[in-house]
């Protein structure tokens, strides 16, 4: 174990020497005698795959300089009294770090009302123990943005924390933050009008702008867009609308230590959701969902080709997973692709379906290759593994391509089945491995395995007896 500790911190402290080398900087910041990165809240252990290390080794954490910025102070006039709105004295705080070359904007115990918080470059915006941001039942808060809903590209109200084209951000600490007064204005799933301007022509997103359209669709959580070195660390999420930690289009994105809310009170509240980005590390989280508690997307049909931006190079690590569906979902916006998942140490517990869940179909096309499982434990509803390639029985001339998938050193105390893995006849699956798993308190030890090539199983015992 200390050797491990060891090699991992070499890996982080080769990774923080290259951010502050490669990373576009301010020049204040740069001047700022004690700029610090910010740690992690637990080690990240050597994980079983090379590539897997070298990912967490090269994915760059913030540096900030060590300047507070408080939020109640004066100059800003934020109040945690439960009543005033703060929208605008966070603004200001946030806009006073960035101009002064970066640093800590300060949110202290109390409980602040808010309308949408956009964070800018070099900024990290902490939320201290106690605190709790609320945010506002008014829409008006939340001004219209370029973002996403369910893989396509629109103009809708902004989600509750978001930033766009910004560089070298954090939203850190111990505090809340509660969206369950926002129900009033966030609501609403009509992808089907996205659709019909995608049918209509509309390539552009400016033109597909949802509020004063007659048409809604929920917003996400929190949403980095198209930024670059992003922390989300420590904070608890509440109340959710609909997906809850959702970076897009981001390169360097780190989620450490964050809580999201497992309650059923909403639909397709999906715990992290990294979409159309690179380099990204989930670590130490206790994730919830009424959905999925990690979904990797890369965009939808014909707008996902459009965009055609894969997601890759993802780590997950030590997580405890409690969403009703996937552990790891790969899909079933993935037109753009993804590639080189790897997922360590995860504990499934609930009411989970699938600890692995791919799911794509021949409208939605693109692929999910390399993705590895080691060390997932729990119990399942369904199987352990599924893979379908005929999600929703929808069509088009976009086979997926899936596969290889590998599974080691798992386990599960209780599955409807163990793998459900189809390809499609002019699509197999290209390569399904599985070694040293232990799966008990299987109902169906018969697997389904349909135009999968390249299958092997090695030490692999279902209710005791081999595969």
């Amino acid at each position: 174990m200390e050797a491990r500790m060891d090699r991992r911190q070499l890996f982080r402290t080769s990774a923080m020497a290259a951010a502050t080398v490669m990373a576009p900087i301010s020049p204040a910041l740069l001047r700022t005698a004690h700029a610090q990165p910010i740690m992690l809240t637990a080690a990240i252990p050597t994980l079983p795959w090379p590539e897997a290390n070298e990912i967490v080794a090269a994915t760059k954490l913030p540096i900030f300089p060590s300047v507070n910025f408080l939020a109640t102070d004066p100059k800003y006039g934020a109040k945690g009294d439960n009543s005033t709105d703060n929208t605008a004295a966070f603004r200001k705080a946030i806009d006073a770090a960035s101009a002064a070359g970066g640093g800590h904007v300060i949110v202290p115990k109390g409980n602040y009302v808010t309308g949408a918080i956009h964070l800018k470059s070099n900024v990290d915006f902490h939320l201290q123990s106690g605190a709790v941001l609320k945010f506002s039942s008014d829409a008006s808060k939340f001004p219209t943005v370029l973002t996403r809903y369910e893989g396509i590209e629109c103009m809708n109200r902004s989600p509750m924390v978001y930033a766009h084209g910004q560089r070298n951000i954090a939203l850190t600490g111990s505090g809340t933050l509660d969206a369950n007064a926002t129900s009033s204005w966030n609501k609403g799933s009509d992808r089907a009008w996205l659709e019909s301007r995608i049918a209509a022509g509309v390539t552009d997103p400016a033109k597909r702008v949802f509020p004063g359209s007659g048409h809604t669709a929920r917003s996400t959580f929190i949403e980095p867009y198209n930024c670059d070195t992003v922390l989300i660390q420590g904070v608890t999420v509440k109340n959710p609308k609909f997906w809850q930690i959702h970076p897009t289009l981001c390169k360097n994105v780190t989620v450490d230590g964050v809580t999201t809310d497992p309650s059923t009170a909403a639909n397709n509240t999906d715990g992290v959701d990294p979409e159309c980005c690179d380099h990204v590390v989930i670590a130490n989280c206790t994730l919830g969902a009424h959905d999925d508690n990690i979904a990797i997307k890369s965009g939808r049909d014909a707008d996902g080709r459009r965009v055609n931006i894969p997601c890759q190079n993802v780590v997950v690590v030590n997580c405890t997973m409690n969403g009703n569906w996937g552990a790891i979902t790969c899909g079933s916006e993935q037109t753009g692709g993804i590639r080189n998942v790897y997922a360590y140490k995860l504990n499934v517990i609930g009411a989970t379906k699938y600890a692995l869940y791919v799911k794509s179909n021949t409208k939605r096309g693109g692929f999910s290759q390399n993705i590895n499982l080691d060390s997932v434990t729990g119990t399942f509803q369904r199987s352990f593994v599924f893979v379908t390639s005929t999600y929703n029985n929808q069509t088009g001339n976009f086979p997926p391509a899936f596969g290889p998938f590998t599974v080691t050193n798992s386990s599960c105390t209780k599955a409807a089945r163990v793998f459900d893995v189809s390809g499609l006849p002019n699509a197999h699956v290209k390569g399904l491995v599985a070694a040293d798993c232990k799966f008990t308190g299987v109902a169906n030890t018969g697997n389904i395995l349909n135009n999968v090539d390249g299958r092997k199983f090695t030490n692999v015992t279902v209710n005791g007896k081999p595969i």
